[in-house]
């Protein structure tokens, strides 16, 4: 049998432009740091309504998630990474003409949907399209870009820092740019093939699979995917909690869960607070959101590169781990009040950018299986947007009470994960979404 050739130039091109919404996801996400100390002037915010203001954002997002599963379901993949790039567009502008608080809330609440819809559809996207050699580090682009949203929101922030007390306006408007570029992009995109081939258009998913591989990749691919889809073409929650699915479905919330409460974004949120504890001025706690951002682009660059050569579960071991340690000796130098916490901040982003960051979305997009993968999806990223509005809600309340100590409570998070990694999380690398069927159940 003659080896596959991949067109590698193609499945590149459209993991690249629906990882735009990673894009757009790093944007909604980053930009309320260097906004924040504008808001609290603006809008005299409290440490609850801080902590509500950022986290209105994952509010959104779990709304997003469920009208994502329908969506993706119902009418394809594809249609619902345009009607998210659609949403970036309209809440972008709404929050930087945000005349009241309420607004502004509801506004960034309005940016969350489209954020919950993209941080489950692109990854879900990318996985059903990359072949199975190649699907970690397509995934992973989409963290990629992720993190690249977040850099250059930090520097267009610190950039905009001294243009007056409307600078977080243009830091929120811009956000319009990228995202109509997405909605550009979105319409060349191909439907997923899993999703063609479960809608009943055979001849559609194979003439994708077919630019993707050629003839018999196509025709291998689409038997396998029938094959896996058999006597369940409906998608609903119900078949969640089936005994040969839920392992599989619990793995996923307990991984998101993880990711988010490990404590992390807490330094990417709030690092003006965090760093204005230590007496920096307002122009270091901004500079200090652009460092972050430049040493998360260059670990999950690393990331990328071993995701599919390590393996998925040593680098979730490695992230668990030494955000453990880290954590503890960030809070003995934010007590002593040194400057030097910058650099294990710094670390600590670079441990989790190489590890729970990308590789809980590659994990999450490819344990479940084909037939509950809409559904499961939705659940195991609403559950990480639930538990990222935990974190951040709390975060401002929990330093005004406990200050450098909070940390420690990330610590003990980050313990427990280690141990549910090391228990409860299978290996998944090089094998295709077929083979996966059932892997994490034991079956």
């Amino acid at each position: 049998m003659p080896a596959t050739t991949y067109n590698n130039r193609y499945i590149l091109g459209i993991s690249f432009i629906s990882a735009l919404g990673g894009y757009l996801f790093g944007f909604d996400f980053a930009v309320i740091a260097g906004a924040l100390p504008f808001l609290q002037a603006q809008f005299g915010l409290d440490a609850y309504w801080e902590g509500f203001a950022t986290g209105s954002l994952a509010i959104g997002a779990m709304i997003g998630c469920g009208i994502a599963a329908s969506v993706s379901d119902r009418y394809g993949r594809r249609a619902g990474l345009l009607l998210a790039a659609a949403i970036f567009t309209l809440s972008s502008l709404a929050m930087a003409l945000a005349t009241g608080r309420d607004m502004f809330i509801a506004a960034r609440c309005m940016a969350g949907i489209g954020v919950g819809m993209a941080s489950m559809l692109s990854p879900m996207y990318i996985a059903e399209i990359a072949p199975a050699h190649l699907r970690g580090r397509m995934v992973a682009i989409n963290q990629l870009t992720v993190v690249i949203g977040i850099l250059v929101t930090n520097i267009i922030n610190y950039t905009l820092r001294n243009s007056g007390d409307d600078a977080w306006r243009w830091m929120f408007g811009l956000g319009a740019v990228p995202s109509t570029l997405f909605i550009i992009g979105a319409w060349w995109l191909p439907e997923s093939p899993r999703w063609l081939v479960q809608a009943g258009k055979t001849n559609q998913a194979t003439t994708v699979l077919s630019k993707i591989g050629g003839n018999l990749f196509a025709q291998n691919s689409v038997q396998a995917i029938q094959q896996s889809l058999q006597g369940n073409n409906k998608i609903n929650y119900r078949s969640l909690l089936h005994k040969a699915v839920l392992p599989a479905v619990l793995i996923g919330i307990g991984l998101a869960v993880f990711q988010q409460l490990c404590g992390i974004n807490v330094v990417f949120n709030y690092t003006p607070r965090i760093f204005e504890s230590i007496g920096a001025s307002q122009d270091d706690q901004l500079l200090q959101t652009v460092f972050i951002g430049c040493v998360n682009l260059v670990f999950t660059v690393l990331a990328m590169l071993l995701v599919d050569k390590l393996g998925r579960k040593p680098l979730m071991l490695l992230g668990a781990a030494g955000l453990t340690v880290l954590y503890i000796i960030v809070v003995q130098l934010l007590g002593a009040g040194s400057a030097s916490v910058s650099w294990f901040l710094l670390a600590a982003i670079g441990v989790y950018a190489m590890s729970l960051a990308p590789v809980t979305w590659v994990l999450i997009s490819e344990i479940f299986p084909n037939k509950v993968r809409g559904a499961a999806t939705s659940v195991a990223v609403l559950s990480l947007w639930a538990a990222y509005f935990i974190l951040v809600f709390t975060f401002p309340i929990l330093f005004e009470k406990f200050k450098d100590s909070t940390f420690y409570i990330y610590a003990a998070v980050c313990a427990l994960g280690l141990l549910f990694v090391w228990f409860k999380v299978k290996e998944t690398k090089g094998k295709t979404l077929e083979e996966l069927e059932g892997v994490m159940g034991g079956h």
